[in-house]
């Protein structure tokens, strides 16, 4: 036995209040009259009657009351043994993984029977709950002790297309050791799969008195091949100017030649055979994607026949659309800067425009609602009607790219900009004959892939004060470079250069060809996504400025994926099944999104034993030590509390029938 706060024991120093109360009370003597005292004998009476102690039963009451609150307050406990507190029961999770991998071979089916086969030998007095876990743990029941209710729970379970976690396994684990107090059996029904471990050995403790039971569906690793990766465009424009490459990789398997199918909608465009060497990886190039106007369904497929069929097929989604209009207002005194940015659409790999050329004073009667981009390259004026339209069409979500050169810079601001220009600044031959990139933004998609713009030489820029816009590049000399700016829902990019080969030397480097091809496709809205997504990542919806507008969600079995309230607030959704989820977004757009399981699932190998050892002794460890570890302390606070309650109780009654009879007397 033991106190868990022994310093409230110096309490009982309180029991000298009922001493004093009892010991230290006055002798009152009645007064009674008499004629004379001479003929009476003066002598000292003695006081040792009166000091004695009175009514002994309640000073007993009265100071076990004291000694039993200091004891109450000193939380006085015993220990015992963890599994006698629940007189020998334990808690039994059965765990059920249920990730892509569990389709080799039908385990999870077998997972379920051998779940269920568990329950036949049911103790009274045991409790279970039932869990299903890939990538997070979903609880399929409480803590019962209902056999049928749990065999329910493990028929319910269906397949996943996620990724196993036995990290979120452990932390469910501990957090149903924790909240119920008992010990735990952990029954683990899984391939054992061994890319299922975290980086950390750390996250799979688990909490003392934790047994973990391994079920495994797989006792060594079996050959899997599968489509790992494929790159393959968002958006097409040309289809024989688009290419599609895959991966096919081998988890264990011999050295064999596979075919790889591309099809689209279904149909198989063009096939090809591959040799893939012993356990690595082969890539295939097809040239061209003949697909249809519209979203549509790609699909990179192999002939493996493994047992896991379920990763022989990549998805991918691609748009099909005619080339949107751009249009190049330009000096007609200044056609090279034309010619490059031209040239550079055109050896893009998309073609996604087509440029329509313009002289400011050409512009001046053109609707702007059917271009997708607006380029103004060294213009000096522009007609006031149209720099008005130039900037409401901006301000409705269009985009702008200003070249702003020698002519620009005789104007005090740029346009629809709306910045200050300082001054036009030369490299002449007596100082620094020309301009570097200083710092770069590249993570930015407009300078993402133009590769810092090493080598390129600027002679003359206009340096324009930033004013509200944001700096995406400098010059060595702290002239801002590339500026960009959000006007309304519409973007502007201001280059404080020309695109000709006079004031750099831009043009003539590679660097120049991705950034036309990137920039064009950011002011358009056409920025890079990636063409599929993994299992578990989230999709954006909406933004913040669409809120109340309804989204439509149809998931890859062709139901709804979000309720009426979620699909007029969801700011995204969870792409949890493998396939194509069609979205109809609140601007009204249409797209598809492909949907990929974890490649990782792929690789069935096992977790070797040793792994597994060790991580079954972390919640038997404890268990398995000295005795003092598997005891646990009992609080004996409640039951000391309730003497107190007994004793106060008799104290009063006894209290007050003292009190009466020293009235009566």
């Amino acid at each position: 036995m033991g106190f868990l706060a022994p310093w409230f024991l110096a309490g009982m120093a309180a029991i000298s209040l009922p001493i004093y109360v009892h010991l230290m009370r006055q002798h009152k003597a009645t007064p009674l009259k008499f004629s004379s005292l001479m003929f009476f004998e003066r002598r000292t009476q003695s006081s040792i009657r009166h000091r004695r102690l009175k009514y002994l039963l309640l000073f007993a009451l009265r100071t076990a009351l004291v000694v039993l609150l200091a004891l109450a307050f000193a939380n006085p406990f015993v220990t015992r043994k963890a599994g006698a507190l629940a007189g020998g029961a334990k808690m039994v999770a059965i765990a059920i993984d249920n990730s892509f991998s569990m389709r080799a071979r039908g385990r999870l089916d077998r997972a379920k029977r051998e779940a269920s086969a568990l329950l036949s030998g049911w103790r009274g007095g045991d409790r279970g709950q039932v869990l299903a876990f890939g990538s997070s743990v979903e609880l399929m029941t409480q803590a019962t002790g209902d056999v049928a209710e749990m065999r329910a729970a493990i028929e319910a379970i269906g397949q996943g297309d996620s990724r196993s976690s036995y990290a979120e396994l452990a932390r469910a684990l501990r957090a149903i050791a924790q909240s119920s107090g008992w010990p735990v059996e952990a029954h683990l029904f899984s391939d054992m799969q061994k890319s299922s471990l975290p980086p950390s050995f750390a996250d799979l403790q688990l909490a003392a008195n934790t047994k973990l039971v391994s079920h495994a569906l797989a006792s060594e690793r079996e050959p899997n091949w599968a489509v790992e990766s494929v790159s393959a465009p968002r958006r097409i424009f040309d289809p024989k100017k688009t290419r599609v490459q895959a991966t096919v990789a081998g988890y264990g398997t011999p050295a064999a030649r596979r075919s790889v199918s591309l099809a689209v909608n279904g149909r198989v465009l063009e096939t090809k055979s591959v040799d893939v060497p012993a356990g690595g990886r082969a890539t295939v190039e097809f040239l061209k994607l003949d697909a249809p106007y519209g979203w549509c369904r790609g699909e990179v497929r192999i002939d493996s026949a493994d047992q896991l069929p379920d990763d022989d097929r990549l998805n991918f989604a691609v748009e099909r659309a005619d080339p949107r209009l751009l249009l190049f207002v330009h000096e007609a005194r200044q056609p090279r800067g034309l010619l490059y940015f031209h040239t550079a659409l055109d050896t893009s790999t998309e073609a996604a425009f087509t440029l329509e050329a313009v002289t400011p004073e050409q512009a001046a009667n053109l609707a702007l609602a059917k271009f997708a981009v607006v380029v103004l390259c060294d213009v000096a004026s522009l007609p006031p009607g149209f720099e008005d339209g130039l900037r409401n069409w901006v301000r409705g979500g269009g985009g702008l790219l200003i070249a702003a050169g020698p002519a620009m810079g005789t104007r005090t601001r740029i346009p629809v900009l709306d910045e200050a220009v300082s001054d036009v600044r030369y490299s002449g031959r007596e100082g620094e004959r020309f301009q570097a990139i200083a710092s770069l933004d590249e993570t930015h998609p407009v300078l993402r892939r133009a590769g810092k713009l090493e080598g390129v030489k600027f002679y003359q820029r206009v340096r324009i004060e930033p004013g509200k816009a944001r700096v995406l590049a400098r010059l060595a000399d702290g002239t801002p470079l590339v500026l960009e700016k959000e006007i309304g829902e519409g973007r502007v990019i201001a280059f404080s250069s020309t695109f000709d080969n006079i004031s750099n030397d831009f043009p003539l480097h590679a660097s120049f060809v991705p950034f036309v091809e990137q920039a064009t496709n950011y002011l358009a809205g056409q920025e890079e996504r990636s063409s599929s997504y993994p299992v578990d990542s989230f999709l954006e919806l909406r933004r913040a400025k669409e809120q109340g507008t309804a989204v439509e969600v149809l998931d890859p079995a062709g139901k709804r994926a979000l309720t009426l309230a979620e699909a007029a607030g969801a700011k995204n959704i969870r792409l949890s099944a493998n396939g194509f989820y069609d979205v109809r977004r609140a601007n009204g757009r249409h797209e598809l999104a492909a949907v990929n399981a974890d490649r990782r699932e792929s690789d069935l190998d096992v977790v070797p034993p040793d792994t597994l050892a060790l991580w079954q002794n972390t919640g038997q460890g404890a268990a398995a030590g000295s005795s003092e570890e598997q005891q646990k302390p009992w609080s004996l606070w409640w039951y000391a509390m309730l003497a107190v309650f007994l004793v106060a109780m008799a104290e009063s009654i006894l209290g007050v029938r003292y009190l009466s009879a020293e009235g009566e007397q």
